[in-house]
């Protein structure tokens, strides 16, 4: 899971809530998200101290990667999980306040991925270790992993599932997600 430094994450949502705000929702995002991965050991991708001693006391492992970038951290961590016996990586984003189910997903064979609302964006992805898959999260993450997955001939499973395709990025995904339910915002 890559996770930002708090106090650099979600800076689209300044416009209504201020940095402590922000910042809390940050973290619960993050600490829900890893729960949801249970039973799966998780590995937090970081590159500040803050958001390590985080990840730790939640019982996550870190993965130092300072200067490596989204991509860059992703692969280096996957890397890292292979070395160590891994057959399989699922990278999963902090900012699914409704995520459940993640360490329990069905296995298949080739890569699953869990797009977006917008059918944009990759909220979650599960790849093998055994190939080299390049992480391309970004605008258009979706598209540019399913092609990934077309160049290395991997089978694919996308998930629709309103669980993992509800991230928290903009002014809007927060009003929906407090007012779920009847809640006021």
């Amino acid at each position: 899971m890559p996770i930002k430094a708090f106090s650099a994450a979600k800076g689209r949502l300044g416009a209504v809530l201020d940095d402590q705000a922000r910042e809390e929702l940050v973290r619960s995002m993050a600490a829900h998200v890893l729960a949801a991965a249970a039973p799966l050991a998780v590995c937090v991708a970081c590159d500040d101290p803050d958001v390590a001693r985080f990840a730790e006391s939640l019982g996550a492992e870190v993965s130092w990667t300072p200067g490596l970038g989204l991509n860059g951290a992703l692969e280096a961590s996957v890397a890292r999980l292979a070395a160590r016996g891994a057959d399989y990586v699922t990278v999963v984003h902090a900012d699914l306040p409704l995520a459940s189910g993640i360490g329990v997903l069905a296995r298949t064979d080739g890569v699953t991925i869990a797009p977006d609302r917008q059918r944009r964006g990759t909220n979650l992805l599960r790849v093998p270790t055994s190939v080299r898959f390049t992480m391309r999260f970004g605008p258009n993450s979706l598209r540019a992993h399913l092609d990934e997955c077309e160049q290395l001939g991997l089978p694919v499973e996308v998930l629709d599932r309103e669980d993992l395709a509800f991230d928290v990025d903009v002014p809007r995904d927060l009003v929906e997600l407090t007012t779920r339910d009847g809640g006021a915002p």
